[in-house]
């Protein structure tokens, strides 16, 4: 099997990084060394972004 594609563009998942405050561990010791908690919150912050971006592109319609 091949390595699974990421949903999250490395710019995007960079961007979460720094607006939840762990980038400096990301840069310094790479996506493994991040808590649990703070990949939780992350996939929170991507799901209310994309849901803030429907909810605009529906008010266009």
């Amino acid at each position: 099997m091949g390595r699974r594609r990421s949903i999250m563009s490395e710019e995007l998942k960079y961007e979460l990084a720094k607006d939840l405050g762990f980038y400096d561990t990301v840069k310094n010791e790479g996506w493994g060394a991040i808590r649990a908690k703070d990949a939780g919150n992350m996939v929170k912050r991507a799901i209310e972004l994309a849901e803030q971006h429907m909810a605009q592109e529906s008010k266009k319609q």
